[in-house]
């Protein structure tokens, strides 16, 4: 696609038309640079969404609790923007896209978009071109958006600087409170919800996660982070879910701190891709005066820090973008 294409589906964009979302969705995965000026544009018309991210471990019921609270949104008539985001292949790169195949019976839905994409490795599962398809759903005059993403572990967590409200969902029987401690989801939740709740060990742990929040003494800004079970599939709960999501949501514009959490996550997004400029042009090039300076470091002839800043100068020479 060409860039004055790309342009010309923006207008259509903002009139929530379908078509014009997916192929702007593919424009940004693509990473095609010629397409940046479009999404650009897109980006400029967002901020009025609400992005909730639903994280947990693999297993814990985050699709079933997907579909569930998007059926539910939108039987109180709203438009709701899902990005699911499924673990990359190692060998191929592709998705498995596993979201689609299950809420296909909703996918025609003309006030749901839901849109399965690839981690990519990415760190916390969550690429570039995820968040540039959240911005899309926001510009297009979805509210909320979802983001599910591949599942916590160590260095996963980097949803809390993305959504504007994260819920960690947990299962009874699966360990999640040995897990939560490991990957710090205490610490990023808002709301800490237990799947499945219609199992009998599922009070158990409601229990055990609020006795470690109580020990931990947790509050986000002011926050007290409530605990709750739900059930997908007999729909317990799910009333209850919604209305902390829209209490946390009015917590953070009455107490002013939407706009400083969106501020830290404009910054970090910012960095990261400056991150990945500076890596794509380290891989496309620069060849031997990159490879000398790295040369330099490992016969520790030159710090580490000398010579990032050196590669800095390298990579940015005859470089404008």
């Amino acid at each position: 696609m060409v860039p004055d294409d790309a342009l010309a589906l923006v207008p259509r964009l903002l009139a929530g038309e379908t078509r014009a979302i997916a192929r702007l969705m593919t424009c940004a995965e693509t990473g095609n640079d010629a397409s940046r000026p479009a999404l650009a544009q897109a980006y400029a018309h967002g901020g009025r969404a609400h992005v909730i991210g639903l994280t947990g471990v693999p297993g814990c019921g985050k699709s079933t609790l997907v579909r569930a609270l998007t059926v539910a949104l939108r039987e109180r008539g709203r438009k709701v923007g899902v990005v699911a985001i499924d673990p990359s292949s190692p060998f191929s790169g592709g998705a498995i896209l596993g979201d689609r195949i299950r809420m296909a019976d909703i996918a025609g839905d003309p006030g749901i978009f839901i849109r399965s994409m690839a981690s990519r490795g990415a760190l916390g599962g969550l690429a570039r071109t995820s968040l540039d398809a959240v911005d899309l759903l926001d510009a297009a005059g979805f509210d909320p958006v979802i983001i599910e993403t591949v599942g916590v572990g160590q260095d996963e967590v980097e949803i809390v600087h993305v959504a504007d409200t994260t819920v960690v969902v947990s299962a009874p029987g699966l360990g999640d409170d040995i897990q939560a401690i490991k990957a710090g989801v205490l610490e990023i939740a808002d709301i800490h919800m237990v799947s499945k709740g219609d199992r009998p060990d599922a009070d158990k742990t409601v229990a055990e996660l609020k006795q470690m929040l109580m020990l931990g003494e947790l509050k986000q800004e002011g926050w007290a982070v409530p605990v709750l079970a739900t059930s997908a599939l007999t729909g317990h709960g799910i009333d209850k879910l919604l209305g902390l999501i829209d209490a946390h949501r009015t917590h953070l514009q009455d107490s002013g701190t939407l706009a400083a959490r969106r501020r830290r996550s404009a910054e970090t997004r910012t960095l990261k891709i400056a991150e990945g400029i500076i890596r794509g042009r380290y891989a496309a090039g620069r060849g031997a005066e990159a490879q000398a300076i790295i040369d330099r470091v490992s016969a520790r002839k030159l710090d580490p820090h000398g010579a990032a800043l050196a590669l800095l100068d390298i990579l940015n020479q005859g470089n404008t973008a």
